[in-house]
């Protein structure tokens, strides 16, 4: 059961007698993991019902240190116009990206991840969003031949 503490601005799991799954405790916490991190609803959620599901987190200081405008282009260069680039990489690897400040969250399957983080790494070491779409391209359609 899921128990908000107000006093304490904490969220208490706890399993009950009749909980059938032993797992049940770990995948809880990470659909809460997951929400706060800024995940929709329906994303967390699927953490539940599908057990190859994986968060991973970086900052973009682990990647290249930035500072200032340089900064501020490299989390530009991420999003794209409108969130055009992170959505074609969201949709070409099957992920879902949390862009938080400089923190990047990815959700998906271990190597979609990979491919995800290896795009948005490139992003920001400052290559063209050009070359990392078609980069993106071959990368999925073997990923696509592999399953």
């Amino acid at each position: 059961s899921l128990v908000p503490n107000l006093k304490s601005r904490k969220v208490e799991l706890k399993t009950r007698k009749d909980t059938p799954d032993t797992r049940a405790l770990q995948k809880c916490a990470d659909f809460v993991h997951a929400f706060m991190l800024g995940f929709d609803v329906a994303d967390a959620i699927a953490l539940l019902r599908l057990d190859d599901l994986y968060i991973e987190s970086f900052e973009i200081k682990d990647v290249k240190t930035l500072k200032g405008e340089h900064l501020s282009r490299s989390i530009g260069r991420l999003s794209g116009k409108g969130g055009k680039t992170k959505f074609a990489i969201e949709n070409s690897t099957k992920t879902q990206i949390v862009l938080a400040d400089t923190r990047i969250h990815i959700l998906g399957s271990f190597a979609n991840i990979r491919v995800a983080r290896d795009s948005l790494c490139s992003l920001i070491l400052g290559s063209p969003a050009g070359k990392v779409y078609s980069k993106l391209r071959t990368v999925a359609s073997r990923l696509a031949e592999k399953y």
